[in-house]
């Protein structure tokens, strides 16, 4: 590369002089631009944290909700324990009643039985005795 003129480096220094002139005059938009970005940001997390507060407040009144609805579930199971229990006990004394009565049953049917084989065999004693 052959090496450049005077004039040229010149012609590139006045251009580069006149781009920097023009920084001052871009600068205020940059600012203004920037304190616009921020207020448009800070509005938006305002926003953000509002919908947050929000949610939670909603979740909140969900979970307190559903809290009272387990406690009332859980009430409501324990009163059907709670019974089934007492029907289990009721259930199983009556069975033990049913038993005892079975096997009276059982002793006067097996006493009767008795009774009657031997009133048949006393018949059958006199029909070969007479």
């Amino acid at each position: 590369m052959p090496p450049e003129t005077i004039e040229s480096r010149a012609d590139n220094l006045e251009r580069r002089v006149t781009d920097l002139e023009t920084l001052p005059d871009r600068i205020p938009a940059i600012e203004s631009q920037i304190v616009q970005l921020r207020t448009e940001m800070r509005g938006e997390f305002s926003a953000v944290r509002e919908e947050i507060r929000t949610g939670d407040r909603v979740l909140g009144e969900r979970i307190d909700e559903t809290t009272r609805v387990l406690g009332e579930r859980l009430d409501e199971t324990t009163r059907v324990l709670q019974r089934l229990e007492e029907t289990t006990r009721v259930l199983g004394e009556r069975i033990d009643e049913n038993g005892r009565h079975m096997r009276v049953l059982d002793e006067d049917v097996i006493g009767r039985l008795a009774i009657i084989q031997e009133g048949q065999s006393a018949r059958r004693r006199r029909r070969k005795n007479g």
